[in-house]
């Protein structure tokens, strides 16, 4: 059974993130289909693509929490977004006696938890896709930004409410847990939810601890938007290659460290706080900034290796997909997500997550031609034997949908890919 209505809720109604590409590329897929769209965002402006669009937009025009100059607004906004709530409630009377499904991406920067306490009283189904930590976690990252160490303290425990994990300080990790208080109480988050969205065993497995026993997974890939052609020949490059933001946590230090080791020459691809350091660790590195999409794909293609040395979990690391596909191999942690899409060895290289001299040795590996040349080749050939495209991403949404469309009404039917409105149940 297919929906009639699918309405996509994501803050920003413009991509400023791998989340948000993936909730409006969807959008924009889906209603390429002939499916009827509605994106419910709260942060303009709006795409392009979106508004020449045929989906209908429900823009609420407010501010994002983080840049909000008023700050007890923001304070007041961001734990429960009365405007959002209301909105949503007249939004989904609008198709109560319709089959509408709510595919809920990212809520905590503007929307919060308001949304999710009405879609709930609207008995109208409901998937949130896990991006990321914040339904459980107060900072969204099981992670302690003081000590740059992953977090296994059980969330909103009273140890984990007694440390001082936040990025800011004590005071800005009191707010998010008082927000994430609301959230698990009046929000209903999020023990009132069924049916998630996962992107890799990691996060999975880890997530699935503190959600409701009565909670169904289902694995959506999240996709990349990249054409196939001949592969890069990265035994002709000599940069070992970031992309990202220069943040602590993204392990950049790390990776700085181990390029000054080797005399190794890179790229940081991105900004962030740790720029500075960087370069100071690194002064021939070539600290490039945010650049388009066209650019971040030439630096790919001059790249020897992908490092992806986060220190967190992550839940996914689609840069790694993207090195694949361009025939780029990557060098990742295996505390990370990121390693489940590499074999090491064969597509890529493993190392043990936050471990300098293991990394150094993994970087060192890769001044042998030879082995980057074959690594690169193996990880091209994996990618494109199952690329993660997305018109697949789309069909798996569809598969969700309808399962629990399926579910709510008894029925149990299967969805073709080339299913389409008009051969609605």
């Amino acid at each position: 059974m297919l929906p009639e209505r699918i309405i996509i809720v994501n803050d920003f109604a413009y991509v400023n993130g791998g989340a948000s590409q993936v909730a409006l590329s969807s959008a924009l897929t889906l209603s390429e289909r002939d499916f009827d769209i509605t994106l419910f965002s709260a942060v303009g402006p709006v795409m392009p693509d979106i508004a020449d669009s045929k989906i209908d937009l429900y823009l609420l025009d407010q501010e994002e929490i983080a840049t909000n100059r008023n700050r007890i607004s923001a304070i007041v906004q961001g734990i429960w977004n009365k405007k959002a709530g209301e909105a949503m409630a007249r939004l989904l009377n609008n198709y109560k006696n319709m089959r509408t499904i709510v595919h809920l991406h990212i809520w905590t920067k503007s929307l919060s938890s308001s949304i999710v306490r009405e879609i709930v009283k609207s008995g109208v189904p409901l998937v949130v896709t896990l991006h990321d930590y914040f339904t459980v976690c107060p900072n969204g990252g099981l992670y302690n930004y003081q000590t740059n160490k992953i977090c296994t303290l059980r969330p909103m425990s009273r140890a984990c409410m007694m440390t001082n994990c936040d990025k800011r300080s004590f005071t800005h990790k009191v707010w998010r847990a008082l927000r994430q208080a609301v959230q698990n109480s009046i929000g209903g988050m999020p023990e009132s939810i069924k049916h998630f969205i996962t992107i890799s065993d990691l996060s999975e497995r880890i997530l699935s601890q503190y959600l409701p026993n009565t909670a169904q997974f289902h694995r959506v890939r999240n996709p990349i938007t990249i054409s196939k052609r001949e592969a890069s020949d990265p035994a002709s490059n000599e940069a070992f290659l970031f992309l990202g933001r220069l943040d602590p946590e993204k392990g950049v230090l790390l990776m700085g460290h181990a390029l000054a080791s080797i005399d190794a020459q890179a790229t940081f691809v991105g900004e962030g706080p740790m720029k500075q350091k960087i370069e100071q660790i690194i002064p021939s590195a070539n600290m490039t900034g945010w650049v388009s999409a066209g650019k971040v794909r030439q630096y790919i293609d001059q790249a020897r290796a992908l490092v992806f040395p986060s220190l967190w979990y992550e839940t996914q690391g689609l840069t790694v997909l993207e090195a694949a596909a361009r025939g780029i191999s990557s060098i990742v942690p295996d505390s990370s997500a990121a390693a489940e899409m590499v074999v090491d060895g064969v597509t890529g290289l493993i190392f043990k997550g936050g471990d300098l001299s293991d990394l150094q040795d993994k970087m060192q590996q890769l001044k042998d031609d030879n082995l980057v040349k074959r690594l690169g080749r193996m990880a091209y050939e994996s990618y494109w034997e199952q690329p993660v495209t997305l018109d697949m991403h789309a069909d798996a949404l569809l598969e969700v949908y309808s399962t629990i469309l399926n579910e709510m009404t008894g029925r149990n039917e299967s969805v073709h890919p080339v299913n389409r409105p008009e051969s609605l149940s």
